[in-house]
């Protein structure tokens, strides 16, 4: 779109008030409802239609009443608020004629106060001539829906940020002013495109310092990518000045190394049909792809890094040095873990196994104990006496036989009790077989809190084969089932 300032005169602030809720509108819809602008714009007695219908006659937006009543921004709208935006910061205060245009911007001269000349970018991405800007630019990254302002506003940033610095560094390019929304406001370039030039006083000197720009500029990380005579830019004095930098990447970038030599061979392609370059010079610099000769031709593989990365400094497109580590730690890990996977089943299977083994055998261990002499071995573990295991036994069925003849035995009756019940009841007769002159009743309480403690220890504190949940067993072949039928036998 024509960009015409002379209606910025006539526009208000109520103008400038409802494009600028427009744009907020924008954040988070393609079309903005009339009432969210209205709500946003905040003015008074209905002005925000009529306001939308002046911005609409001088084609500031756009109306859309598809879906519902909305309105956008259209580039016109755009330009407007980012030169209002500019001037009122006292960057320029005149905008003049259109001197470049490109497939993705537009470039007019500028003027300040003092009578400087300036240049003024105005990107504008989605035109009929460049719409693969999804697969040839990385503005979207991740994200799936774009819009074209938005888009535009990421690549002027782009652009000032790298033009920024490498005008630190000292490289030849514009000197970046200012920036607002798409708008990049540089210094203006006393030359011409080399593309216009017909005729070089030194061209062999051009064009080495032109591959020492490119090489220059690989060695601090970053790769043009768009490097040939539209964006080159030459003085009366044979002075080389690049220009276009939104399309910049890293040297880490998966296909560096094809956008390297697509610069260079963009360079000697035009060099040898504008101004026939020496044949020689060409086949020595074809011939030798690595070479460190002076007239080879530049190779990716033979640029060292300089000291100072721009790439990681600007976070330019690709992979940059430690999302590299990072992913190979990913992939490394990845494949062990998919190694050890196999290895982890079996020795879980292996374990498990054994497990079920040691368990059966701990459980076979424990019934023979508790069957053949259960107050025995629980009087060895538990108690603190002195005595040893056979003359505790021996001391334990000689006064047990004593008692039996006098009294019988509780245990001798019908009733079905617990495993634990019948050691405790053994114990308890144990006890008053020891003590028959009548000790002192807080230690045999000692002695029974710590049978009873041997006793939950012995077990695990696992509740007996007979408990509440056995039912679940019934009329089932599970592994688990045929495991307590053999420990039960046992």
């Amino acid at each position: 779109m024509k960009l015409d300032v002379n209606a910025l005169r006539y526009l208000s602030k109520d103008d400038f008030r409802v494009l600028t809720a427009v744009e907020m509108g924008m954040r988070n819809h393609e079309i903005v409802p009339a009432e969210l602008v209205d709500r946003i714009a905040g003015l008074k007695h209905g002005g925000t239609y009529k306001v939308l219908r002046n911005l609409l006659k001088n084609k500031l937006v756009h109306h859309d009443a598809t879906k519902y009543d909305g309105y956008r921004l259209t580039y016109l709208g755009y330009d407007f608020l980012a030169i209002k935006t500019l001037v009122n910061r006292g960057v320029f205060a005149s905008v003049g004629r259109q001197i470049g245009v490109g497939k993705e911007s537009d470039i007019f001269e500028v003027a300040t106060e003092d009578g400087t000349v300036l240049a003024m970018k105005l990107h504008r991405l989605g035109r009929t001539s460049f719409r693969a800007v999804k697969s040839k630019r990385d503005y979207l990254a991740h994200r799936r829906s774009f819009n074209w302002l938005y888009l535009s506003r990421l690549a002027a940033l782009k652009e000032f940020a790298f033009m920024k610095a490498l005008g630190d560094h000292g490289f030849p390019v514009p000197t970046a002013v200012d920036c607002n929304r798409h708008c990049v406001i540089m210094s203006l370039v006393q030359g011409y495109p080399l593309v216009q030039v017909k005729e070089l006083q030194n061209p062999d000197d051009v064009f080495d310092t032109i591959l020492g720009l490119v090489v220059r500029l690989a060695e601090h990380g970053l790769i043009h990518c768009d490097f040939n005579e539209f964006n080159i830019m030459i003085d009366d004095d044979e002075k080389v000045t690049m220009i276009d930098f939104p399309q910049m990447v890293s040297v880490k970038h998966r296909n560096a190394q094809m956008f390297f030599d697509r610069d260079i061979e963009c360079i000697y392609k035009f060099f040898r049909k504008r101004f026939h370059l020496s044949s020689e010079k060409c086949e020595e610099q074809d011939g030798s792809d690595i070479d460190d000769g002076e007239n080879s031709r530049p190779s990716f593989l033979s640029v060292q890094k300089a000291a100072g990365s721009l790439d990681k400094e600007l976070a330019a497109s690709g992979f940059t040095r430690k999302e590299q580590v990072e992913m190979d730690k990913y992939i490394d890990q990845n494949a062990e873990e998919e190694s050890s996977d196999d290895d982890s089943t079996s020795e879980q299977d292996n374990e498990d196994v054994d497990d079920v083994a040691v368990k059966i055998s701990s459980l076979k261990i424990a019934e023979q104990d508790s069957a053949e002499v259960p107050d025995c071995t629980l009087v060895a573990r538990d108690s603190n006496e002195t005595e040893t295991f056979a003359e505790k036994n021996e001391t334990s069925t000689s006064r047990s036989g004593e008692n039996n003849s006098i009294n019988p035995s509780p245990s001798s009756n019908g009733d079905s009790k617990e495993p634990t019940e019948s050691l405790d009841n053994d114990d308890s007769d144990d006890d008053s077989s020891d003590n028959p002159d009548g000790e002192d009743d807080a230690l045999a309480k000692q002695l029974n809190k710590q049978r009873k403690r041997a006793i939950a220890a012995a077990h695990g504190r696992r509740r007996p084969i007979s408990s509440r949940n056995a039912y679940k067993y019934k009329g089932k072949g599970t592994m688990n089932s045929k495991i307590e039928r053999q420990a039960c036998k046992w």
